[in-house]
């Protein structure tokens, strides 16, 4: 049992037969706690529980925790590779109980794990305990039997515990084994107790105080219990090596880099497998976790970790990128117990590929011309700080990578003439945005960008955290406090909020505090990676500086992520039927429904508008893993992914593939739909659960406009045309199946009787009831016959027909007609018939008709013309206009 694996396996095991619940590890970004960078504890995750913030189902719990110490307080990264026992990433085993057990418990299970299941000899084990902890003294005596000389009292800090200033505190006991006399140091609290022979490989925390202030403190009344071990240390124990490094777990990974450069360590190159191996671990588990390397906050720690161990893989003549041929190896040994890796393999592999690649060109470059400027400097001189920040900001160069070439020849390097070159260059870019234009509103974010740097982003993996206020604003300015009642913005260091952009609306959520409560009505993304939080204050006075808990509109944000989802395999479905000139022209991705807009010449039919749709659902049906890729840009495109209308790109893309292909070229693609995005997604298309609804409409010339439904909303619009279909199929008393062939028949019974109706009102308006002469209504005005009448119950575009009637009636002679629609305005149209064309023009005689109901002109050819007016009720002194015209 002295395996990594089954050294974590056999601790878990251990407490959840005592009565401990299993608690996954947290994520390495800390969602509870903003003020730290990475989770570098396992109490981390349990924080708000310790304090009372926060309720659990448990009061006891174990844990292998992931952990990080690379950046801010706990920094070890320099002296990983160098040291035995110092990491970037390591494990910490531990075991809590949150107002359960106290000591007695805590030092017994201790005890029994470390002698009896891990099987460690007891003559070899000491503690140590607070100087003025009797209670832990007395404790390790009676259930240990340790002699006195083996239970050491310390007075200082090492051993007493405080989460902070203020807050939860209480003393610690050590658990050390004596590796022996062939290692040199001596025991914890003598002179020389810095050396390897005494290694403390366990913590118990005996929390039981609340720091009220300085120099005041009081019980706890329910005292707990938080317990830490490195699991690599305890297994370079129990596999008795000295460090670290020559346990099977780093083994087995220097084997891999052993593999991949063709030769093992030397003592002179031992140091550069090492920060290879564990700097592996770090890289893997952040990008899995969410961080990519970036040039601001984790991502930059992140960046920092991997070049570290890129430029030890060039040290040992690896003339190609080699960690992300490393990846397998390290899901092999750890993906079992972290499935994250083995999830998250593909984009750690790109994203370290892609890092590599990027860093040996930027490598290069840099070291040519980091030589040639310095080939005249001696031990003891300074780099010119401006030259070293060209190098940073031409050619990418980070000044830490100057100053570590550097360091060998004893050459430091100017820092305060890099900082005037930085300030000059802001400036610069600050005059520029400026002179361009911009608003006051948008100055301001700018220069809180410049101020506060880039938000951290959590919202691909949690829609809860943890935040500090950054910044308020509140109509354009920046405040210390929004009030009750008040709107304003928020900025906080990280958030699971997402910001507009590429088509996906803001989220929406609470920001809550003991007695403060802010509503989030949208969320914007400014200055190029500031994520500003539109809303207002509820409750209570909100400050800069408070710590805030951030929560997503969760049902919300699971709308969009199935919409965004969906449109990407839209798009895919809509070029394979459609062809492949189309492309995005435009998009909204919101919780209710998608739009999307493509380049397309002409309407879709209903049965293409069909394949769209069942191909889409195809692969939602499919149920595959939506993957995400950080790459660069021309490999991205040499891969087929398709980029986002209107949306600018740099060297680094994510890369968003879903559905699996099937048939002839199935292996030599990411996916079935490959896109740059930024956006949020489902985890598998499954989550989609349905596309349903697509209509198709044009915007513009050549681009047209699909709109669609998914999961909730998907059905319940089938739901509400399902419901309308058996309404009409039980007012129609039909089966459902035969409602499409009783509607096509009555539809052509509405036809026929539209007809007839037609014809008879025709009839009707034809039939007699004329103002003046016979019972045919045609008189005689001068020489000519004139069939004058105003008709009703006729379509304004069935006069024409009528007029042809009369002038049939009337042989020879002029027609007029006059028909009033709904809205009181008249039409008229006027027939003359052949013979009388040269006496008399349709034309001429209608433009008369047509003032005397309000209308300007009109028009037709000399045998018919219409026109019309606004005012209907004129009708018989229009019919009256035409008679005086014609007897001239």
């Amino acid at each position: 049992m002295s395996g990594v694996n089954d050294i974590r396996t056999a601790f878990l095991d251990f407490f959840r037969k005592n009565g401990h619940e299993i608690v996954p590890s947290s994520p390495l970004v800390p969602r509870n706690d903003p003020t730290l960078m990475f989770t570098n504890a396992g109490m981390v995750q349990f924080k708000n529980v310790f304090t009372g913030l926060e309720k659990r189902p448990y009061t006891q719990a174990v844990t292998a925790q992931k952990c990080v110490r690379a950046g801010g307080k706990h920094n070890d990264l320099d002296n990983v590779g160098y040291t035995a026992r110092h990491h970037t990433f390591f494990e910490m085993l531990g075991n809590f109980s949150f107002g359960d057990y106290f000591k007695d418990r805590a030092i017994e299970l201790a005890w029994t794990l470390v002698t009896k299941e891990y099987g460690l000899p007891k003559d070899k084990l000491l503690v140590t305990v607070y100087a003025d902890d009797d209670q832990a003294h007395g404790l390790w005596k009676k259930i240990a039997g340790l002699p006195d000389e083996r239970i050491i009292r310390i007075a200082t800090s090492d051993n007493f515990w405080q989460m902070g200033d203020t807050g939860p505190c209480g003393p610690c006991s050590e658990i050390f084994i004596d590796q022996g006399p062939a290692l040199q140091g001596g025991p914890p609290g003598s002179p020389d107790e810095d050396g390897d022979r005494f290694l403390e490989f366990w913590n118990l925390v005996f929390m039981q105080f609340e720091q009220i202030e300085p120099g005041m403190r009081q019980a706890l009344p329910r005292p707990s219990i938080d317990t830490g071990m490195g699991l690599e240390r305890m297994a370079a124990i129990m596999q008795g090596v000295h460090a670290n490094y020559d346990t099977d777990l780093f083994r087995a990974l220097i084997d891999a880099v052993s593999h991949a450069v063709g030769r093992g360590p030397t003592e002179l190159t031992r140091a550069s497998y090492r920060v290879i191996a564990d700097h592996l671990r770090a890289s893997s588990f952040l990008v899995a976790d969410g961080v990519l390397p970036s040039n601001e906050g984790r991502g930059y720690v992140l960046r920092r970790i991997m070049r570290r161990a890129m430029r030890h893989a060039e040290l040992l003549g690896a003339k190609d990128p080699l960690m992300w041929k490393l990846v397998p190896a390290l899901t092999r040994e750890m993906g079992q117990a972290y499935s994250e890796l083995v999830r998250a393999e593909p984009l750690i592999t790109e994203t370290l590929r892609l890092e590599e690649t990027r860093f040996r060109a930027t490598l290069v470059k840099g070291l040519s011309i980091l030589d040639e400027a310095s080939k005249s400097l001696q031990k003891g001189d300074m780099f010119d700080g401006e030259t070293a920040f060209t190098l940073y900001d031409t050619y990418g160069f980070p000044l830490d990578l100057t100053q570590d070439a550097l360091k060998s020849r004893g050459i430091g390097v100017d820092l305060a003439s890099f900082s005037d070159a930085m300030e000059r260059q802001r400036e610069k870019a600050r005059a520029a945005r400026f002179s361009s234009g911009e608003t006051a509103t948008e100055a301001i974010w700018f220069a809180l960008r410049e101020k506060l740097g880039a938000t951290e982003f959590l919202g691909y993996e949690t829609e809860t955290a943890e935040g500090v206020v950054t910044a308020l604003v509140h109509d354009g300015k920046e405040v210390a406090e929004l009030k009750t009642g008040e709107t304003g913005s928020v900025i906080v260091n990280q958030t699971p909020f997402y910001g507009e952009s590429g088509g996906q609306v803001g989220d929406t959520g609470v920001m809550t505090a003991d007695g403060v409560r802010f509503c989030v009505t949208d969320t914007q993304k400014e200055a190029g990676g500031l994520f500003v939080h539109h809303g207002k204050v509820e409750t209570g006075t909100l400050k800069v500086g408070a710590a805030l808990a951030l929560d997503v509109d969760h049902q919300r944000r699971s709308a969009i992520r199935q919409n965004h989802s969906a449109t990407h395999l839209l798009h895919e479905a809509l070029r394979q039927v459609l062809g492949d000139h189309v492309a995005q022209k435009g998009s909204l991705v919101s919780p209710d429904r998608l739009r999307f807009d493509f380049s397309h010449p002409k309407p879709i039919s209903v049965e293409e508008l069909e394949k769209v749709e069942d191909l889409a659902n195809e692969y939602v049906l499919q149920n595959s893993a939506v993957t995400t890729r950080l790459m660069g840009i021309d490999d991205a495109r040499a891969s087929g992914a398709r980029a986002l209308f209107g949306e600018k790109y740099g060297d680094e893309v994510r890369v968003v593939a879903m559905g699996e292909r099937v048939g002839e070229g199935a292996g030599n693609t990411l996916g079935w739909s490959i896109e740059l995005c930024g956006g949020t997604h489902v985890k598998r298309t499954g989550d989609i659960g349905l596309i349903a609804g697509i209509s198709d409409a044009g915007v513009a010339a050549g681009v047209r406009r699909i709109e669609a439904f998914t999961g909730r909303a998907a059905r319940k619009l089938l739901n509400q045309q399902a419901g309308l279909a058996r309404t009409a199929a039980a007012e129609m008393k039909a089966p459902l199946d035969d409602l499409p062939a009783r509607l096509g028949t009555l539809m052509e019974e509405r036809k026929k009787l539209e007809r007839d109706l037609t014809d008879a009102r025709k009839k009707l308006a034809m039939g007699g009831g004329g103002k003046s002469g016979g019972d045919d209504g045609i008189r005689t005005v001068g020489d000519v016959k004139f069939l004058g009448r105003a008709v009703t119950g006729v379509e304004i575009k069935d006069l024409k027909s009528l007029a042809d009637e009369g002038k049939k009636q009337v042989g020879s002679g002029v027609v007029a007609l006059v028909a009033t629609s709904a809205d009181g305005k008249g039409s008229i149209v006027i027939g003359v018939t052949a013979d009388l064309v040269g006496r008399f023009s349709a034309v001429d005689l209608v433009r008369k008709a047509s003032e005397v109901l309000g209308g300007k002109g009109g028009g037709g050819k000399p045998d018919m013309a219409q026109a019309g007016g606004p005012d209907g009720s004129k009708a018989d002194a229009a019919l009256e206009a035409v008679a005086v015209a014609l007897a001239g």
